[in-house]
């Protein structure tokens, strides 16, 4: 009988690793979790940033997944310091040139309304004198760090950052720090094929 392979679809949590191995910080790993094995990430998160992490025991869907050609957008929520202005907000879309790489075409809009976002721990930095704001980019591409380093380039730092959607798949509901199964009629929202091959 053939085996279905395994997609999942995890919260990552502040503070954890997109790796099952510790990297000598003093971060924590996927290993806590109790997710099956065999199952490797599928592109990551920062240890800084939240939200929808994808992970699978099928070999190649980091390509299918992750290459710009593909054409899988991805969404962050971005809550960022002071408030963006049109212009910022073009200038995130036409795209930066950031370290040598000029980002590609993307979308940024500010989030009306402001989302209420359970407390992070550790707290994001609060000045009580410089106001903060959220607001969404999608992005059909993943250099490290990228959204921090375009909020950055125009003018507004990101204070926390969550990764809300993966192709036509959202987060949802799905509390911090755990996981579920993600079922045939969800991969190919994300994947936009007839179903994930099997083995």
């Amino acid at each position: 009988m053939e085996a279905v392979l395994s997609l999942i679809a995890l919260h990552k949590p502040y503070g954890v690793l997109s790796q099952f191995t510790p990297d000598g910080s003093p971060h924590r790993t996927l290993a806590e979790f109790g997710l099956p094995p065999g199952v490797y990430p599928l592109g990551r998160l920062d240890a800084d940033s939240e939200g929808l992490l994808l992970l699978s025991d099928e070999a190649g869907l980091n390509h299918r997944l992750l290459e710009p050609e593909a054409g899988h957008r991805r969404t962050y929520w971005v809550q960022v310091e002071r408030i963006p202005e049109a212009s910022a907000l073009r200038a995130l879309e036409t795209g930066l040139l950031i370290r040598g790489h000029r980002t590609l075409p993307a979308r940024a809009w500010r989030l009306e309304p402001q989302p209420v976002m359970p407390p992070r721990q550790p707290p994001i930095r609060f000045r009580k004198s410089v106001p903060d704001c959220w607001i969404a980019v999608e992005l059909c591409e993943g250099k490290n760090r990228q959204v921090r380093r375009m909020t950055a380039a125009v003018g507004h730092p990101t204070l926390r950052l969550v990764r809300v959607r993966i192709g036509a798949f959202d987060l949802g509901d799905l509390p911090a720090g755990r996981w579920r199964e993600v079922s045939p009629a969800e991969r190919r929202r994300i994947f936009g094929l007839a179903d994930l091959p099997r083995r």
